[in-house]
């Protein structure tokens, strides 16, 4: 890492050594409190969803909560991220934390069914079956397996699928907190959120204020990897405090940021910035939706200098092109156009008629799909290009980047996997 960052550390509160599993059981903190008041708390506290929108999660409750009826909780454990190992790592060792979670949300909306949803073969689910044979909770939750493909886990395509349809994205409305699973308002949250509603449940909004960004408070769970000191790129997952800048996140992890020749941040959907605009970044959604980005899931990646910021951002659209619902024409089209056009620049030959093309598929993309999945893959392009423009201009030279370019740095599952 580098010697002008020192290593800051932060308060565990989701990671934190819970070997007494015990003291887990059930929506914690609402022994002599009303719904109203809890939700009160919920709302005092400033919890936004870890899953990637960032909305405020008292309203979401009190959305659903304020249907009457029968209703739903979803918790989405999905980790649709090719780069992010965090949800599944709060699922496997915290699953009690969850669970509760999952509790409280049940009760806080009126819900008399719950569902927990994973990925197929995700190593959490051992954990989470263990977990759910030690508990007798109040509303049974049902575990189910998605399919492993990147936009399975958009919550319209989980109510799909919990609904006996595919794992596809539909058009909305109806949203599903209008209506969701069985038509009922369902209350769909990332695992990261509802473990940090059980926290608020147990301590209150003030202690949960009492670190991070006072915006958006608390602390929030980050996949970051990127060039150690040794050269390798590992891949380690921090709880930080909201608000930590990239620079001492990247550090915390181990990785040297003067070996980044640029960062990415948001993970798929988000966006990259050079290594000198990254490094004092405010990992908020404020901060980033300022900058043009977003936060997305949670992921920090440095890439190396030695690496090809294009060819890594062509390998991540041609995954989301193949990845799409395949249902709309933005995506049937759109996605698998811009994708080549990124190859032809990156490994060429390149074709200066693209330049034109690649702009007007830019532009008309984003916008026109039954979900967000063209618009974030746009975003990401688009930043690529803007970064990156040093070597565009290289390559649309027929000259090899600047530097020794390595191996892929970016995961992207094998087919067998993302199948």
């Amino acid at each position: 890492m580098s010697a002008a960052m020192p290593v800051r550390t932060w308060e565990r509160r989701l990671l934190a050594d819970r070997s007494d599993t015990a003291a887990f059981r059930g929506p914690r903190g609402r022994a002599g409190a009303s719904r109203a008041a809890l939700l009160d708390q919920v709302e005092a506290s400033g919890l936004l969803g870890r899953g990637g929108a960032g909305f405020p999660v008292s309203r979401k409750l009190r959305t659903v909560a304020a249907s009457g009826g029968a209703t739903v909780v979803v918790a989405n454990g999905c980790e649709g991220e090719p780069a992010s190992a965090k949800d599944t790592l709060l699922l496997t060792t915290a699953p009690h934390l969850v669970l509760d979670g999952v509790q409280t949300a049940a009760w806080l909306v009126g819900a008399d069914q719950a569902h927990l949803v994973v990925h197929e073969g995700s190593s959490a689910l051992g954990p989470l079956r263990r977990a759910q044979a030690q508990r007798d909770d109040a509303v049974p939750v049902r575990l189910t397996e998605v399919p492993a493909r990147y936009v399975a886990s958009e919550e319209s395509a989980l109510v799909n699928l919990l609904n006996g349809g595919p794992a596809l994205p539909m058009f909305t409305p109806p949203r599903p907190f209008e209506r969701g699973v069985d038509k009922r308002p369902t209350l769909v949250n990332n695992v990261e959120t509802l473990a940090h509603l059980s926290l608020v449940a147990a301590h209150g909004a003030d202690w949960f204020r009492q670190v991070g960004d006072p915006d958006e408070p608390g602390t929030q769970l980050m996949t970051v990897s990127g060039p150690g000191t040794a050269g390798s790129v590992d891949r380690a997952v921090l709880e930080i405090e909201t608000g930590a800048s990239t620079a001492q996140v990247l550090a915390a992890a181990g990785v040297d940021l003067s070996g980044c020749g640029a960062v990415l941040v948001g993970g798929y959907f988000g966006t990259w910035h050079t290594a000198e605009s990254a490094a004092n970044l405010a990992l908020t959604h404020r901060s980033l939706r300022a900058s043009g980005g977003a936060l997305g899931a949670g992921i920090v990646v440095g890439l190396p200098t030695s690496s090809c910021g294009i060819a890594e951002t062509g390998r991540v659209a041609a995954y989301l092109a193949a990845h799409s619902a395949q249902q709309c024409g933005p995506c049937l089209n759109g996605l698998p156009a811009i994708a080549g056009a990124l190859r032809s620049l990156a490994l060429g030959p390149w074709d200066e008629r693209l330049a034109p093309a690649l702009d007007r598929w830019l532009t008309v993309v984003p916008g026109r799909g039954a979900c967000r999945h063209p618009d974030g893959a746009v975003r990401l392009v688009i930043s690529a290009l803007q970064v990156f423009a040093a070597d565009v201009e290289a390559h649309r030279a027929g000259k090899p980047c600047a530097g020794v370019k390595q191996g892929p740095v970016l995961p992207i599952p094998n087919r067998r996997a993302a199948s």
